[in-house]
């Protein structure tokens, strides 16, 4: 039987690596990267890094595979993720098929926490559902970017027997009502904090997170909403990517 863990790696920062994830990557034969191109390619850098520092038998290997790109523009957002989580399987199917012998185990490193914003455990499932590889894997938890984020600002989460929500920027630019104290808001591309209606919110917002690169800023909306504009497109120039996350909580 083919092993696999997915294997959470934290928001940037080697030190966020946990003591399982050490053993679980001390497991593993065979590393599979996804290559997003060459702006990011110090994700991948930092997957080869951690490896190095918590590995101690260096038999282990990488193999690197193109990940499919997301159809972007005036599209279907839900079709193209659809789409995508397809091609990706496809990807992940030849891998394990053809990269991974019996009784062997490959590592996906996934970034921050696998079970938050991350299709690689569903992707697996579906894999396993289509009957057309056989595997049992496992799931490792990392420190998401949501974490990172309260603890590089020294704030809870939530307010005093109050509930959290997270959500994308997606919704948030839509209009999405929330009636929570404390919305944290991921994968936002459109600035949507500046659609928030009460400008006296205060936001936590965080870039980077974990990294050498990170930046941090926070204050009410009215005050840094266009600071943050700016240093999120300064930065994307920079790096060509950008990854941030932020926390609104209402005044």
């Amino acid at each position: 039987m083919k092993r696999l863990l997915v294997i959470g790696i934290g928001a940037g920062n080697p030190d966020y690596i946990t003591l399982q994830a050490v053993k679980a990557l001390n497991r593993v034969d065979v590393f599979f990267l996804m290559d997003k191109g060459q702006s990011k390619n110090k994700l991948i850098e930092l997957r080869r890094d951690i490896c190095e520092r918590y590995i101690t038998d260096p038999a282990y290997r990488f193999v690197e595979a193109q990940s499919p790109e997301r159809e972007r523009g005036d599209v279907d957002y839900t079709r193209a993720v659809d789409d995508l989580n397809r091609a990706k399987q496809q990807t992940f199917e030849r891998l394990i098929n053809e990269e991974l012998a019996d009784e062997q185990c490959g590592g996906f490193l996934v970034w921050g926490d696998p079970a938050l914003y991350d299709s690689t455990i569903r992707i697996l499932r579906a894999i396993l559902a289509s009957g057309r590889c056989v595997f049992e894997f496992e799931v490792i938890p990392g420190i998401s970017s949501v974490q990172a984020l309260a603890a590089q600002h020294k704030v809870p989460l939530n307010t005093i027997g109050r509930p959290i929500e997270i959500t994308t920027g997606r919704r948030l630019a839509a209009g999405q009502v929330s009636d929570t104290d404390s919305l944290v808001v991921m994968l936002d591309a459109e600035d949507a904090y500046h659609s928030v209606a009460d400008q006296q919110t205060e936001i936590y917002w965080g870039a980077y997170l974990g990294t050498p690169d990170e930046i941090l800023i926070s204050g009410k909306l009215k005050d840094v909403a266009d600071l943050i504009e700016r240093m999120r497109q300064a930065a994307r120039a920079k790096h060509g990517w950008i990854m941030d996350t932020y926390l609104l909580r209402k005044p």
